[in-house]
Formats: C-alpha cells, sequence, structure tokens
C-alpha cells in the first residue's frame, strides 16, 4: 500500500536540516501558518557562527519586540550588527520589507479619489511610518480628486526639513495638477503644528491661489496618527 504523500512529507521532515524546516513549513502549511521569526528565517537562508537561521530570526525578532514595524526601522546598517547577518542577508531583509511596504501602499494609491483628510494619511502614513528624520511628501491632485502623483520634495533632520514653493509647484504646473496636499512628519511623534509650520501653511496657500492651484491640506504625521490642517479649521 501506497503511503499518504502528506504523511510522507511531514516525516521527512524531521530529518531535513533545521535551516530548512522554516520552508518546508510553509510548502505543507502556508504562509499564515508561520511565525514571524519563521519568515524572517527563510529571509536569512542559512545560519552562522553556531546559530541555525532560525535561532537568528528569533534574536532579532526578539530584540524588536515581536513588531515588524520595528524591524522595518532598523536598515542594513544596523541589521548588520546582529551576529551572523552581513550586508548580503541584510539586504535580502530589506528588499522583502520594502516590497511588503509597496503593496499595501499600491492598495490606497491606485487612482483613489482623496474626499477626507484620513484617506490621504492612509496613503501617505506607509511611506513615512518608519523615518527617523523629518521629510516633506507632496499629494498632487487631479480636478476630480484623484492621485496623480505622491513624490517626496525633500528630506531634513530629526527637528526640520525645507519645503520650496518653487520645487512644489512647478512640479503641479508639469503634471497639471490642480490640487495639491502638503504632508510632513514629527519624528518626535507630536503632531502639533509649530510656529514655522504654520508659517509655510500660510505661504504655499498664497503661492497656489496666485497659481489657481488649491492647497487642500497639510497633514502633519506621526506612525499612529495625524493633524489635518484643513479639518482644524487653519486653512
Amino acid at each position: 500500500m501506497s503511503k499518504n504523500p502528506k504523511t510522507s512529507l511531514t516525516q521527512s521532515i524531521k530529518h531535513w536540516a533545521t535551516d530548512d524546516r522554516p520552508r518546508e513549513k510553509l510548502l505543507e502549511k502556508g504562509k499564515s501558518a508561520l511565525s514571524h521569526s519563521e519568515l524572517l528565517a527563510i529571509l536569512i537562508g542559512s545560519g552562522s557562527g553556531g546559530e541555525n537561521a532560525l535561532d537568528l530570526a528569533r534574536n532579532i525578532m526578539d530584540s524588536c519586540k515581536q513588531d515588524l514595524t520595528e524591524l522595518s526601522k532598523l536598515g542594513v546598517d544596523r541589521l548588520c550588527k546582529y551576529k551572523g547577518i552581513g550586508k548580503v542577508k541584510a539586504l535580502v531583509i530589506e528588499a522583502a520589507l520594502e516590497l511588503g511596504r509597496r503593496r499595501q501602499e499600491s492598495l490606497f494609491q491606485d487612482k483613489q479619489v482623496i474626499a477626507a483628510s484620513r484617506q490621504a494619511y492612509d496613503v501617505i502614513r506607509l511611506k513615512m511610518q518608519d523615518l527617523g528624520h523629518e521629510e516633506f511628501w507632496i499629494l498632487y491632485l487631479n480636478r476630480a480628486n484623484k492621485i496623480m502623483s505622491v513624490e517626496n520634495i525633500s528630506k531634513g533632520g530629526i527637528t526640520g526639513t525645507v519645503a520650496d514653493p518653487r520645487l512644489i509647484f512647478s512640479r503641479a504646473l508639469d503634471i497639471k495638477a490642480c490640487g495639491v496636499i502638503l504632508v510632513h512628519n514629527h519624528p518626535s511623534g507630536s503632531t502639533r503644528p509649530s510656529n514655522q509650520d504654520l508659517e509655510l501653511t500660510k505661504k504655499l496657500k498664497s503661492a497656489g491661489q496666485l497659481l489657481d492651484i488649491q492647497v487642500m491640506d497639510h497633514l502633519i504625521v506621526t506612525e499612529d496618527t495625524y493633524y489635518s490642517f484643513a479639518d482644524e479649521g487653519m486653512l
């Protein structure tokens, strides 16, 4: 009598190298059955220094408190500080996390109509949630409030960045955008607008009016919340 193929596969897993077992668990039970550490072990591929890939993955995830957002903040240089993780393995992890981020981003961005500040936040937060420095982004919209483009305008330090009105509105004219939503993050976690934020918003709103391009909102974003100038009656 022939053996059940599934039973044979299950029995054979016990004899495979520890580094290979997360891969075979994925084949047998599907991706949702794997823990964060097991999925990370597949990316790592092989162990080093007496530890197998799963041990290395567990060490990393434990240090991140099993939080994938914290993992995505590490970057290549910090990943390389973990025992057994060289630049190649760190780059594989970084690339996989970026693919996941882009997949989520595409769900929100694809020709979406922006009718509320929350929708704009959902589009942009995936680009900005892992940043340890300040950046300024623009959502360019057409006359129907559909997203035409989402672009980074500037990158700054921990406490600030610069937004050049000439760059913002020259790009809007190039792609024939009718409206813009300004977005920048506060790495401190506070969404309270600074005096500089208030002055910049007024300046950009005035510049937009001269060009018949509406500044529809200005969002200050953090990892889990945001401040909307439009919602607060500040535009």
